[in-house]
């Protein structure tokens, strides 16, 4: 695939792979994160995988089909509401009393298991987009009951201090301040402020603390593949910073068939860190929004060179080999090069 003309085939890839991310949409409007029959776990719905996945169908002109997602996202919401009310009046003190970041796909029940279950940046990342398609046009709340959803969840940010709170990421690991998650939640914050009411201090407190911990991810990860998102989608960064990030990606995570998520990361690890296919349309769209489209065909490309042959972009391979883990397609990979590709 690497050596085929990336423009020559954009086209139809784009196609081949709008159709597989929408195999994975269920009936509901959730998606799952990878294939429905995977015995991995990906066959269940993240609040975050899906609305990357609504990304890619937005930028494949499928936003009915978005629009459902972000439907079934309120309506998730709605059935834990009792967690809002909870944080509304204290602080959580549990991982258990946090907004639970995946959900099974047909009755929108939260999924139990212990799997780094504090994710401040999918909270951030769903009120990003309600924001971000309003100021297109596009209203994705349907009543006052998901606009009093929109609300609390803003003061549920406030209420867990996101600027400081301690998550586990958007790789549901160690539960540390991370750049990646509070930058989700400003970035959420400042475009829901012209729906609802978002007092300027909360996002003040968050950009204070990007501004302490850019260009590291967290305290122990001097480098982090999810700090790509303050660049894109969130822009939540000055182009010094946006410069640190892409060295710092570029130099010490970049490798033949994707980009580790940090030095070390043991996830899928046979002795190395495992290379995580997404990386590369996610350069290549930061690179084009950049206007320099010689490095995001050069990222694009490399996407090529990830694609099994049945034209799936996997989540990850395994280090130095051309051997992909079970999690084909994964949705997120699928939408992020329809994104790039747009």
């Amino acid at each position: 695939m690497c050596e085929v003309s990336y423009k020559m085939i954009q086209p139809l890839l784009k196609k081949v792979l709008a159709k597989r991310l929408k195999s994975l949409q269920y009936e509901s409007g959730l998606f799952s994160a990878s294939s429905k029959n995977v015995q991995t776990g990906y066959n269940v719905a993240w609040i975050r995988d899906n609305i990357y996945e609504a990304l890619g169908l937005e930028h494949a002109e499928e936003m009915g089909a978005a629009v459902k997602t972000y439907h079934a996202l309120f309506d998730v919401f709605r059935k834990h509401e009792w967690k809002l009310d909870l944080a509304l009046q204290k602080k959580p003190d549990f991982a258990f009393e946090y907004i639970h970041p995946r959900y099974n796909p047909h009755t929108f029940e939260e999924l139990h298991e212990p799997w780094g279950n504090k994710q401040n940046d999918a909270i951030g990342m769903f009120l990003f987009k309600v924001g971000e398609l309003y100021q297109k046009g596009i209203v994705v709340f349907r009543n006052e009951q998901d606009m009093r959803i929109l609300q609390k969840l803003v003061y549920y940010l406030a209420s867990i201090e996101y600027w400081h709170d301690r998550d586990n990421g958007v790789w549901e690991e160690n539960e540390e301040v991370h750049a990646s998650s509070v930058g989700a939640c400003v970035a959420g914050l400042k475009a829901i402020s012209w729906i609802v009411n978002v007092p300027k201090v909360l996002i003040a407190k968050g950009e204070e603390t990007l501004n302490t911990l850019l260009p590291w991810e967290s305290e122990t990860k001097e480098v982090d593949l999810a700090l790509l998102s303050l660049i894109y989608p969130f822009n939540v960064v000055n182009d010094t910073q946006r410069a640190q990030i892409l060295w710092n990606v570029e130099k010490k995570l970049v490798r033949r068939m994707g980009i580790i998520r940090y030095p070390g990361d043991r996830y899928y690890s046979n002795g190395r860190e495992a290379e995580w296919c997404f990386g590369f349309p996610w350069l290549a769209k930061i690179y084009k929004d950049m206007g320099n489209l010689d490095k995001s065909k050069y990222y694009m490309n490399l996407t090529l060179g990830t694609m099994n042959k049945r034209l799936e972009i996997p989540e990850l391979y395994y280090a130095h080999t051309n051997k992909h883990n079970k999690n084909s397609p994964l949705g997120w990979a699928s939408a992020m090069y329809i994104v790039a590709a747009s």
